[in-house]
């Protein structure tokens, strides 16, 4: 009976740290801006580049259309079309994620002698599954902890698995969560890994990844995040 007590006393308090870090998940969608704006932003160049249009530094009606895009797409605001440092920042990551390629651990900064390990980048918004130095799975984008509510560093162990999570005050579904630390866990999320300003403290993934992880993943096994998510 008191083991019993205890564990349910342990997914209570879990339960309770969950739920305010899940108040990302509810915001409300991106709203449309009304208009598009004509305006050169200061990374204007840089962003014409990186969606494969004439590179100029001027702002025409179809860069408007082609920057707004991608703003709708993963959640920047204002989505107006404007070269900002937000929306050129969400493409600097994207392209530091390309070059990683498959060696994500190249630094060797994940530890390699502790059998299989989830490796969490924060600083390359990165993660990868391991097996000393043969990688497993990934790396895959996620989204951690914004400015606030950072994602944890250091050495861990998944301590609890719970496949169909929901926050009990807030009522948010946290799909093939694995805690690792207090409240952090990996989960799937419905929002863009590029969508900012990231979570408050879990490691977000995409569904197709966190099923992946949730396979391959067990209690005890460790997990080690590291770096600093720019922002933060």
């Amino acid at each position: 009976m008191g083991d019993t007590r205890r564990r349910g006393a342990v997914a209570l308090a879990v339960t309770a740290l969950v739920a305010p870090l899940t108040l990302a998940l509810t915001a409300a969608p991106a709203q449309a801006a009304s208009s598009c704006t004509a305006k050169a932003g200061p990374y204007q160049k840089k962003v014409e580049k990186f969606l494969g249009r004439t590179a100029d530094g001027k702002q025409s009606t179809a860069d408007c259309k082609a920057i707004r895009a991608f703003q709708t797409k993963h959640g920047i605001q204002p989505n107006a079309g404007y070269a900002g440092p937000v929306t050129w920042g969400v493409m600097d990551l994207m392209t530091k994620q390309k070059a990683v390629g498959k060696n994500p651990n190249k630094s060797g900064k994940c530890p390699t002698n502790k059998g299989r390990i989830a490796c969490v980048n924060l600083s390359l918004q990165l993660s990868w599954i391991q097996d000393g130095k043969k990688l497993v799975y990934g790396p895959v984008p996620v989204r951690t902890g914004r400015n606030g509510y950072e994602t944890r560093t250091g050495l861990k162990k998944v301590y609890w698995r719970h496949i169909d999570h929901v926050s009990t005050i807030y009522h948010v579904a946290m799909p093939y969560s694995q805690f690792f630390d207090g409240g952090q866990a990996f989960h799937s999320v419905g929002v863009s890994m590029w969508n900012p300003p990231g979570s408050h403290g879990c490691v977000n993934m995409t569904k197709t990844d966190a099923k992946k992880y949730w396979s391959l993943l067990k209690n005890g096994d460790d997990v080690y995040v590291y770096g600093r998510k720019p922002g933060t």
